[in-house]
């Protein structure tokens, strides 16, 4: 018997897979993280990508906004930002201009203490961070479509800066193929609407996501969301599977969130040799909730054989969602027919209804076992889902509907790789 263990919650959970089963165990490649943080920090803000420094073009009456990624990201904001304003304030711009709003989408909205543990206290004391108050209507504007017909609503602090700073971490998504750059504007900062009609977007291929695919549908239309509001630079990291940053990619949002791309790929872009009948998907780092930790699913889907078996490891103490409490009466559904539904109306979130047709979609391709002892057997049962009492039933049930010779792959940190299948010259 082989044993693995993979991070769970804050703890190492182990379950065993016979050797003549276990085909690969997959996790993120080996990286060194920098070792003075503030240094490269320092010298990414004077040095930037495909632009010049900040203090060559802003203007000290300008209002900028830092737009940040939330609590369920592990980008260091609180080490980031106050640089930031040093160079800021270089630049002739006061505290008071300055400002920064978490980038929530569609997520709970966020305490003062999770916003002032996020961005720190020094910068918690000198300048405002609120939340993306995503419905209330009155915090929203209506800007039109973006190029590809998308219904664009975004937050007006947004709007009405002079300067936009996007603030997060790049690694890969199944939704715009990487996270960073312009996700932190779409969906980050837009109205309801415009996160559901990017969602659908993601989905209209009909079968596996967009995960690591740089150029494609989406993330041009996110690209053309944040030229309208006017976002000109990106300050982006690349972490290791700790947490600890790698690399920082600051600049021009295109041109830097090349540079970055090419860097998570590095570390999160790993290779497989055979086609698994079992992928065991643990969630960590995205472990608070379904809705964070479903991302463990692409890379599974992206390796499973049509038929086969995913079986999701996930903490997920706040359940499947905590805003997103409808989803769970069609979640089950085929995913044709959650569309359907939406566009005739019957349906009226757009956003989870999209996230239900990516879960449909994977269900549709194998079945899922679940064990999460934060959500509840009947609420498995609504995603479509099977409960799994422990994470070694799981797999052993996995074994005994894929049969005695059935192939198992283990992803340690599914949300964030990116599976590469390596073909026999």
């Amino acid at each position: 018997m082989a044993t693995i263990t993979i991070p769970f919650g804050g703890n190492p959970l182990r379950f065993e897979v016979p050797d003549r089963n276990l085909a690969q165990v997959l996790k993120p490649n080996a990286s060194t993280p920098l070792a003075d943080l503030d240094a490269a920090i320092h010298a990414a803000l004077a040095n930037p990508i495909g632009q010049p420094p900040i203090e060559q073009w802003v203007k000290p009456s300008d209002r900028v906004l830092l737009v940040s990624d939330d609590n369920t990201r592990l980008t260091p904001a609180g080490r980031m930002i106050p640089s930031l304003l040093t160079r800021l304030n270089a630049a002739g711009v006061p505290d008071r201009n300055i400002a920064c709003i978490m980038a929530l989408g569609t997520h709970r909205y966020m305490t003062d203490d999770e916003m002032m543990a996020k961005v720190g206290q020094e910068v918690w004391r000198r300048i405002r961070v609120f939340n993306h108050a995503w419905r209330e209507a009155e915090n929203l504007v209506e800007l039109g479509t973006s190029s590809a017909g998308t219904p664009l609503q975004v937050n007006r602090a947004v709007v009405e800066a002079e300067v936009v700073i996007g603030l997060g971490a790049i690694v890969p998504h199944h939704i715009p193929g990487y996270s960073g750059s312009s996700k932190i504007i779409q969906p980050g900062v837009c109205g309801p609407k415009t996160t559901a009609e990017t969602h659908m977007l993601s989905c209209e291929g009909g079968g596996d996501s967009l995960l690591g695919i740089e150029d494609n549908p989406v993330r041009r239309d996110m690209d053309d969301m944040a030229d309208r509001v006017g976002m000109k630079t990106i300050f982006n990291v690349v972490m290791d599977n700790e947490g600890r940053v790698t690399d920082i990619f600051y600049g021009e949002m295109r041109a830097a969130f090349r540079k970055g791309v090419q860097a998570a790929r590095k570390i999160y872009g790993v290779e497989y040799r055979e086609t698994p009948d079992i992928v065991v998907a643990n969630s960590h780092p995205c472990d608070l909730d379904f809705w964070q930790s479903h991302k463990s699913q692409y890379p599974a889907q992206r390796m499973v054989k049509p038929g086969g078996t995913i079986v999701v490891c996930t903490p997920a103490p706040e359940g499947v969602s905590p805003v997103h409490t409808d989803l769970l009466s069609y979640t089950a559904w085929p995913s044709a027919e959650i569309k359907a539904a939406y566009r005739a109306g019957r349906l009226k979130n757009g956003v989870a209804a999209a996230l239900a047709i990516a879960w449909a979609l994977v269900r549709e391709k194998a079945t899922v076992i679940t064990y999460s002892p934060g959500i509840p057997a009947a609420h498995k049962e609504k995603l479509g889902h099977t409960h799994a009492p422990s994470v070694q039933w799981a797999v052993d049930e996995a074994l005994r509907r894929q049969g005695k010779n059935a192939r198992v792959a283990v992803l340690s940190h599914a949300p964030d790789l990116l599976p590469i299948k390596v073909t026999a010259s």
